[in-house]
């Protein structure tokens, strides 16, 4: 689960490399996951979270104790 954002679910997507001769190979479109912490003050503690930069851009326009209710809802322990 390395490649996953806790909050917005996002997950790596497959396709194909395609070379110059037109040969396909499989590939991995990988989400920009990024580790942040955050101070939770209802916990009174810091909390690591696991998010893509979409994600980053939620907690910064919601706040971070309603995304961790939303991790939360979503069954992930933080």
């Amino acid at each position: 689960m390395s490649a996953h954002c806790m909050l917005t679910g996002a997950q790596p997507g497959f396709g194909n490399r395609i070379s110059h001769s037109h040969r396909r190979t499989s590939r991995r479109f990988d989400p920009n996951i990024q580790s942040r912490r955050y101070w939770l003050p209802s916990e009174r503690r810091q909390v690591r979270l696991r998010l893509s930069a979409r994600g980053v851009k939620t907690v910064d326009a919601i706040g971070v104790e309603a995304a961790v209710a939303r991790i939360r809802a979503r069954g992930i322990r933080v």
